[in-house]
């Protein structure tokens, strides 16, 4: 991609929910582009802060001891009148009046469409890093914070794993992942669920029934990991739905919720921020703009912002093929 217009000032921004890993991004944003002889400025509070001209110089040293801590110190938040034609004009107007020639992006799919409009309707140049532990954007084999938060649910679930074992019960444990099941796939596998409920893929209750049935024969406890955008409901109504069937089972449900969320990132999602960080820099100074930086097969590639959210992303089908053989 040809360079664009010289470039001195950029600006970064944290949007949508946050995940573990934003904040080592944006410190590879704000080191790399230092480096580079560029001034950096954060914007607090996503697009919203944009449009309040809430911003902020950050160097080298103001993102100093943030690799290792979750959340963003940049904030987030959602921003309806950004969601508007005039709202995006305001944003271009900020940007233009503190001399910011282009954005680095962090978030999902809600910001990656803002971001696209923006570039759309007013040609600012944008890049996105894919900061979300859904991990359901096209484009990236994983996305910063899914890593963590597969190893968290994993942690949880290893956990409520001991209790039902103690008591000889069934726990459905509800993970988030909206309407994705990456999180529920991943961590069934890595707790050693004997079940997953996943909204991608058509399951009837009695399937579900028929294997915890088959399990209760040979084992003192049974976990069915739910993903929250489950087409047959969240995890207490499929809970209530096998009861019907079970009656003589003793339940429990937990739902693990923005737990998830937080913590510490895992030093997967630290490298991976930290290499997509470096290299948004350098590709916006290349010329890049409207697209996603993500990492494929272990390479750092440019997605256009309308591929990245106008293509679901489908589960690994070997991995659905490999958790009823490891249930058994």
């Amino acid at each position: 991609m040809s360079a664009g217009p010289s470039i001195g000032h950029i600006g970064v921004l944290t949007s949508g929910g946050d995940s573990p890993g934003m904040n080592a991004a944006i410190r590879a944003v704000v080191r790399a582009a230092t480096s580079r002889g560029l001034r950096v400025s954060g914007i607090l509070n996503g697009y919203e802060g944009l449009l309040q001209d809430r911003l902020i110089p950050l160097g080298p040293r103001d993102v100093s001891n943030i690799v290792q801590r979750g959340g963003t110190m940049l904030r987030s938040a959602r921003s309806e009148e950004f969601r508007t034609a005039a709202g995006r004009v305001k944003a271009k107007e900020t940007l233009e009046r503190h001399g910011i020639g282009a954005l680095v992006a962090i978030g999902g799919d809600g910001t990656f469409t803002g971001a696209h409009l923006l570039h759309q309707e007013h040609g600012v140049r944008i890049v996105g890093l894919p900061g979300t532990i859904d991990n359901d954007l096209a484009g990236t084999d994983r996305t910063i914070g899914f890593d963590t938060a597969v190893n968290t649910a994993i942690e949880a679930i290893d956990k409520i794993r001991d209790t039902a074992s103690a008591h000889e019960r069934l726990f459905f444990v509800e993970v988030m992942g909206r309407d994705t099941g990456f999180i529920a796939l991943a961590s069934a596998i890595g707790s050693g669920a004997e079940y997953v409920m996943l909204p991608e893929v058509p399951q009837r209750i009695e399937e579900l029934v028929a294997a915890l049935r088959q399990a209760k024969t040979s084992k003192s406890s049974s976990i069915v990991v739910v993903a929250e955008g489950d087409e047959m409901g969240n995890a207490f109504a499929i809970a209530g739905q096998v009861k019907e069937h079970l009656p003589h089972f003793d339940m429990r449900v937990t739902v693990l919720g923005h737990l998830q969320r937080g913590g510490s990132p895992s030093a997967m999602d630290r490298v991976l921020a930290s290499r997509l960080g470096v290299a948004a820099v350098d590709r916006i100074l290349e010329g890049a703009h409207d697209a996603m930086l993500g990492e494929v097969c272990g390479r750092v590639v440019l997605t256009p912002f309308a591929e990245a959210i106008g293509n679901r992303k489908q589960l690994d089908e070997q991995l659905l093929a490999i958790l009823p053989v490891l249930a058994t």
